[in-house]
């Protein structure tokens, strides 16, 4: 997009020369003459649209450019345009998309090493780079998340952290399944590289792994799979094998009173934005979404792309009818096809759940303006920015490749992070609409209204204004503003989520498959 700017007087806005709607940047009262000749019909809440000429019953609703839905009955001009008139499917109740695939995306025009942006950051042993120096307690099964967090607690009371101001504190990530699964499949592996993600993400600088002995995840074959010594900086035991609760706590806290001298090494150093893997989330999602936060968001994408580093869209039901656009940016037809296999997944597991694509958008989404899914994706994905798809990853898989990559993963905000997290994010930016209230750890996150009233309301919980994107401001300056802030924030600058106290609880691996 280019150096685009919004009249600061204009309080209704066509996003492309092709669209039949426009949105209203203000509450617009009936018969409201607007910028695009036609007068209002009814009341048109702000963030919504509304028809610029007639609209016939099974005609496409153009936005972007792009086609969000289609007319459910003969719509007026002027008319509100939202889930009473407009659909998902056309005439036969179906959306097509041609996926066309790129011949070689053009790569960006990368900044010289020497010239790169950069950070203070943690360089790990193993050349990882972290943002934040935690220590983590994790799970192999729930049977053992309560252990865990009494573990937390005891040293969190101590008051020992106080003599180790390097480490940012000791986290309990726990969660609710291990067991009553199936040995193999899906949902078995998704547990592995979650598990094995989180332990080994660069902003952990020492794990301990806590199980209860007899579950079907077993600590000791994951150990194996992924070529894991225990050492100074991990640590594993069972319940069971311990000697009960009790002694398993005491022996939790004896390990991490050891593990604290080895993890406050860790100093912060001058390191370059390549070494950023930056996670890209939305939220809470309204009508200004995909046009404010999330292009303002993609552009310091682009950003961080151009300075060597790496970007993860995810969040696959909410790229649901924009994929093609995404395929056209692979950089080979194999990567645009793995993009479409897990589109073609998502259908076959809504359908065998008995739902449907289209059940994505939520109250809450649609109180904003958002009416199909369609729209929703063609906002979330402008969160990638424009540069080429290098390489598309199944959930928690490690990210390897640099540039803008995409990871399947469920719309649901505190799913889709873990998998980002566990395949190495180090850092974390959440577009909000609603004004979702999240934090991530270990990885700090970002908080990026899409308006200005959800903004003044929720100032505690938000980083910036995306808003005045409306009111003059243009995209590329708050990219520029977002990507000074992710350069600050990964040197140990705190967010609100952070100052919050946020993210101890945000840990939710994907449950996929039978619960036996």
């Amino acid at each position: 997009m280019s150096e685009t700017m919004i009249r600061p007087e204009a309080r209704t806005l066509v996003l492309n020369p092709s669209d039949n709607i426009a949105v209203a940047l203000a509450n617009l009262d009936a018969c409201t003459p607007t910028a695009q000749g036609v007068t209002t019909t009814r009341r048109v809440p702000k963030g919504h649209k509304f028809a610029t000429r007639a609209v016939a019953s099974g005609e496409a609703i153009i936005k972007f450019g792009q086609i969000i839905g289609f007319a459910s009955t003969d719509i007026p001009a002027g008319e509100w345009v939202h889930e009473h008139n407009c659909g998902m499917g056309g005439a036969d109740g179906s959306l097509h998309h041609d996926y066309a695939f790129s011949e070689g995306a053009v790569a960006p025009q990368m900044i010289p090493p020497a010239e790169r942006a950069t950070f203070q950051g943690y360089r790990r042993a193993n050349g990882s780079v972290g943002t934040r120096n935690y220590i983590g307690i994790l799970t192999s099964v729930n049977c053992s998340a309560t252990v865990a967090k009494f573990i937390a607690e005891a040293i969190n009371r101590s008051g020992i952290l106080a003599d180790y101001p390097e480490i940012d504190g000791v986290v309990p990530f726990v969660h609710g399944t291990g067991c009553g699964m199936e040995s193999r499949g899906e949902g078995f592996d998704i547990l592995k590289r979650t598990q094995w993600g989180y332990s080994s993400n660069p902003n952990l600088g020492a794990a301990m792994l806590v199980g209860l002995g007899c579950e079907v995840f077993q600590i000791g074959r994951m150990k194996e799979l992924y070529g894991i010594e225990e050492g100074e900086t991990f640590q594993t035991m069972t319940i069971q094998e311990s000697g009960g609760t009790r002694k398993i706590i005491e022996w939790g806290v004896e390990r991490l009173k050891e593990m604290l001298p080895v993890a406050a090494r860790a100093k912060r150093e001058t390191i370059d934005a390549s070494e950023l893997t930056l996670a890209l989330q939305c939220g809470g999602s309204d009508g200004y979404s995909g046009i404010t936060a999330n292009p303002a968001l993609g552009y310091a994408a682009d950003i961080l792309v151009r300075n060597g580093g790496t970007a993860i869209l995810s969040e696959t039901p909410e790229i649901y009818g924009a994929e093609h656009l995404l395929t056209r940016r692979a950089v080979s037809r194999e990567v645009g096809e793995k993009l479409i296999s897990r589109i073609h997944w998502w259908e076959d597991y809504t359908a065998r759940n008995h739902g449907e694509m289209n059940n994505n958008p939520s109250p809450g989404n649609k109180l904003g303006g958002l009416t199909t899914i369609l729209e929703k994706s063609l906002g979330a994905t402008a969160k990638g920015g424009t540069t080429p798809l290098t390489a598309v990853y199944e959930y928690a898989e490690k990210v390897r490749e640099k540039g803008f990559v995409f990871m399947d993963t469920p719309g649901f905000d505190p799913v889709s992070a873990t998998g980002q997290v566990a395949g190495g994010a180090n850092i974390l930016a959440f577009t909000t609409g609603r004004g979702s209230a999240y934090g991530c750890k270990p990885v700090p996150s970002i908080k990026l209204a899409t308006n200005s009233d959800m903004y003044a309301r929720m100032t505690g919980d938000m980083d910036i204004n995306c808003g005045d994107i409306v009111e003059g401001v243009s995209i590329e300056d708050k990219g520029r503003e977002i990507f000074d802030l992710l350069l600050r924030v990964a040197s140990g600058e705190k967010t609100k989520s952070e100052e919050l106290g946020y993210g101890d609880n945000e840990f939710v691996p994907w449950q996929v498959g039978a619960t036996m």
